[in-house]
Order: structure tokens, then sequence, then C-alpha cells
């Protein structure tokens, strides 16, 4: 038996130990532990703990876990949205499959988890849009899905929307010179067919919302798909005296989305103006969550972290009016650390402290003194807040999977 590793091998030297040559089935280990609301799998796939690191493992054929791997591991090179991958173990006896391991996803939700905890938001809206979001990402950068669903799908809170992170890369192929338009309809067409039989499943077991219909959600998703890969690469006239103009305001809105410009084109035309043409990429993620996290230490997400610089941000302004005198970027996000963040991270009672990641705890609060503020006709503060929140919303909350 071998097990080969992703680097830096020496993360998951502890799983060396666990009974490789065994049927996954059949394993008996103080490691394993049982995760609720867990995804649909065709396969046998375990959870073990190990060293306060949550791992996931895969038992399939060799050939599928061996492409698996490398295609975990090229999505993480494009800054794909995905599962981790650890590992493979492979050469087991003669007659068990290969086992694929990946880092288990924190904080993550499944489909029928949003459906039966909606939580302020339409479910439907934002899952399909998470979902639409990460299709595009995956046929820009090249690679046809082939079992896109909500079922080999996980999702993310992100102040108060989902991110898409794909789970399962079995039936995944890597493009490199792009794909046909062909090749993306035929990927759409599977991912309609998928969520339409997946939200039946729901409807059957009284799951969906009465109002939702999988037939008008499953045409939706390629609705959406349509308007975002047109933004993405739509072609479009400009007259010479608005080209700057013009130019920048594409590329602020391709931003907005997620995406970065990876070549701009104009092609002159016969009135004296310009074609626009763009090639976009997949952004590279993380600008807002990387300031935040230099700035503070905090481990967010973008949209958490765009919202808690906003929070700095007031606090500046504030320090500023206090002291009488400018205060540095850097001062007032130690300040606000100090006497912000941390105490409201620390007043998090113990048995809610896994709800939710503490980012968007925090994001979530500071939604919940807004709404507040506005009912009391006043500034409520944020521990008052807090105390509400921890009170009423957080416990509301399901445990993560």
């Amino acid at each position: 038996m071998r097990f080969v590793f992703a680097p830096p091998a020496q993360k998951a030297a502890g799983l060396l130990a666990l009974p490789w040559q065994q049927p996954l089935e059949d394993w008996d280990d103080e490691r394993l532990v049982t995760i609720r609301q867990r995804g649909i799998s065709r396969h046998v796939v375990r959870f073990v703990s190990d060293h306060g690191t949550l791992y996931a493992l895969k038992e399939i054929p060799e050939r599928f876990a061996r492409r698996e791997y490398r295609l975990l591991r090229a999505l993480a090179e494009h800054k794909i949205p995905a599962v981790e991958v650890v590992g493979i173990a492979v050469d087991r006896k003669p007659d068990l499959d290969a086992i694929l391991v990946t880092r288990f996803l924190t904080y993550a939700t499944t489909y029928r988890a949003v459906f039966s905890n909606p939580r302020g938001v339409q479910p439907t809206d934002v899952l399909l849009d998470a979902l639409v979001e990460l299709l595009a990402r995956l046929h820009l950068t090249g690679y046809f899905w082939g079992d896109c669903s909500l079922s080999n799908t996980l999702f993310r809170y992100d102040a108060g929307m989902l991110e898409a992170y794909l789970v399962d890369a079995e039936t995944s192929e890597l493009h490199t010179d792009g794909l046909s338009n062909g090749q993306r309809e035929y990927d759409l067409d599977l991912a309609t067919e998928r969520v339409f039989g997946e939200l039946l499943d729901l409807q059957a077991g009284d799951l969906l919302p009465g109002s939702v219909d999988p037939m008008h959600i499953a045409d939706e998703l390629r609705r959406r798909y349509a308007n975002l890969w047109h933004e993405l690469t739509r072609e479009e006239t400009l007259r010479a005296q608005d080209q700057r103009y013009r130019i920048a305001e594409r590329l602020r809105r391709l931003n907005e989305l997620g995406f970065d410009a990876e070549e701009v084109e104009l092609i002159g035309t016969a009135d004296g103006g310009s074609r626009l043409r763009i090639k976009t990429r997949v952004a590279e993620q993380g600008q807002h969550s990387r300031r935040l996290f230099l700035r503070t230490g905090i481990d967010a997400g973008e949209n958490q972290a765009r919202r808690l610089l906003n929070d700095i941000a007031s606090y500046r302004a504030w320090l500023e009016q206090k002291q009488g005198h400018p205060v540095s970027e850097v001062v007032a996000a130690s300040s606000w650390l100090e006497n912000v963040y941390e105490p409201v991270i620390e007043a998090i009672p113990p048995g809610l402290r896994d709800r939710l990641a503490p980012a968007e705890i925090s994001h979530e609060i500071l939604e919940h003194r807004w709404y507040a503020s506005e009912a009391a006709g006043r500034d409520v503060g944020t521990t008052a807040a807090a105390r509400e929140y921890f009170e009423r919303v957080l416990p509301e909350v399901p445990d993560p999977i």
C-alpha cells in the first residue's frame, strides 16, 4: 500500500496509522466521527478527526482517485473554490479500491440544510447564484464539471451570501485550450437536469416551500448562467470619446462579479470608434481578506472581510473625532480589534461557538445592530446588539455539518 501526499506532506502524517488495508466501511478507529447533514454520495465516505483537523475519506476505483487527486490540485492552483485534497491511498489489497483524502470544509452547509433553515434569505436565489458563479469560474478556466449538482457542492455563508465549493471532481476534465460552446452547453444541460431532480426529491420529502416550482428553478439556473456568461465575455462598441470611461466601468463591473481582465483589446471600427474585447479570467480571491488579515490577524471570507474593514473605517472616523487628531489605519485596526471585535467574540456563549465562523458572527451582529438601531431610532451599540443576537438569533442557527 502506498500513500501519496499533496505538499506539504507533514500536514497529514498522523493519518498513516489508520487501517488502510481494511475496507473503509469496516474501519473501527477511535478517530472516526459522524457528520450530520452530510451530502449524498455514491461511494463509501467516512470522516476522521486527527490532531484537531477533520478529514473526509472516499473509497473509489484507483484510476478515478488518481484523476480526482490531480484535478483537485489543479483547481487549487487556479483559485477555484473546492475542497482541499490531502492525498490518496493506492495499491491496497488487490480487491480494495483506492481512498481519496480531502480536508473537511469547516463551517460548510448543504443545500438541504439551507432549505431547512433559510435564515432570512431566499434559498433558491442564493443557492442558484453561488452554483452559477462556480460553474462559470470552472468554464472560464477550461474545466468541464460533468456532474454539476447541488449534492456535489458545499456552501459557506459569507456575509449573508453563499459561496459554493466543488466537492466531487470524479467526472471533471481540464481542457487547457478552453471549452467549446457545445461543451459548456452540455455541462449546463447536465446541471439543469440534476438540480431539477434534486428539487423534486426535496419536494417529495416536503422540504421544499410550496411556492417553489422545481422546473422554474432549473430554467432559472440556465437563465442566470447565460446572463453571467454574457457579462463576462460580451464584446461592445465604444465611441472614441467614451473609451477610457467605458473600459473602466466594464472592468469595475467584472471586479464586482469576482473576475479580472486578463487581456483588454480595442479593435478600430469604420466610424472611428472601437470594439472592446476583454478576455476574462477568475480573479485571485481574497484582496479584502488579505488586507484584513494583515491588519488584524482575522481569517475571514471576502465579503465578511469587506464588511469588517468598513466597520474599522467607521471606528477610525469615530476615534479621530474623539481624539481630535488623525489616526493611522494600523492604529485604528489594532484598537478596533482590542476594543470591539475580541470582546464580542469572547462573549459568544460556549455552546454556540461552533454554529458559524467568528467573522460571520461579527458580520451578523453588525447587521443586527443596524436593524435594531433603525427600530429604536438611535444607535443601540455593539454590546447591546451582540447580547440580543446571542439570545435570540444565534441559538436558531443549526449546528454545522
